[in-house]
C-alpha cells in the first residue's frame, strides 16, 4: 500500500488495521507524533490528513485517503510555520510531550478560523491534553500565530 507523509510517498506493506501512529514511528521512522492515550483523547498523536486534525493512535492506515502532513512536514527550519514560530515565541512548551500535537491542532483550527476569538482557542485547544498546564501559552501563541497568518 501506498502512503504520501509530508510530501513524499512510501511502499509500505502493514495490515490494513494498523493504527497510523505505529506506521509513522514503527515503519517510518517519524516520531514528532506521540503516544499518549491510545484512545483519541490526549491528542499527543494529532498529525493531518489532507489539512484536517486527526489522531494518528486511532485511525487504521487502510482508512487514509489523502496525504498525511506531521510536525516534521510542517515548516521546516529556515521558515517555520506560524505556529511553531509562535510557540517558539512564546516558550510554550515545557516537557514538550503534547506540543507537537498541540501546534498540529493549532494549524489545522487557524486554517479555518482565521481571526479566532478567546474563546474558540479554547474550546478548538481543549481537545489537547497538557499536563504541564501551559494553556495561557498556548492560547496566546494561537493568537500570535493567527496574527502572522493574516499578514502573510
Amino acid at each position: 500500500m501506498q502512503l504520501t507523509v509530508n510530501q513524499k510517498t512510501h511502499e509500505i506493506d502493514v495490515e490494513p488495521e494498523m493504527p497510523l501512529l505505529w506506521v509513522l514511528r514503527d515503519e517510518l521512522g517519524i516520531t514528532g507524533p506521540k503516544f499518549g492515550c491510545g484512545i483519541a483523547f490526549c491528542g499527543a498523536c494529532t498529525v493531518h490528513v489532507d489539512g484536517v486534525a486527526m489522531r494518528s493512535c486511532s485511525v487504521p492506515v487502510g482508512a487514509v485517503n489523502g496525504a498525511v502532513t506531521t510536525i516534521e512536514g510542517l515548516g521546516t527550519p529556515e521558515a517555520l510555520h506560524a505556529v511553531q514560530a509562535a510557540w517558539v515565541e512564546h516558550q510554550v512548551a515545557q516537557c514538550g510531550y503534547c506540543q507537537s500535537g498541540q501546534i498540529m491542532t493549532a494549524a489545522a483550527f487557524l486554517a479555518t478560523e482565521p481571526d479566532p476569538s478567546d474563546q474558540q482557542i479554547d474550546d478548538a485547544m481543549s481537545a489537547n491534553l497538557c499536563r504541564c498546564g501551559t494553556y495561557p501559552r498556548i492560547r496566546l501563541a494561537v493568537k500570535t500565530a493567527a496574527q502572522k497568518l493574516k499578514g502573510a
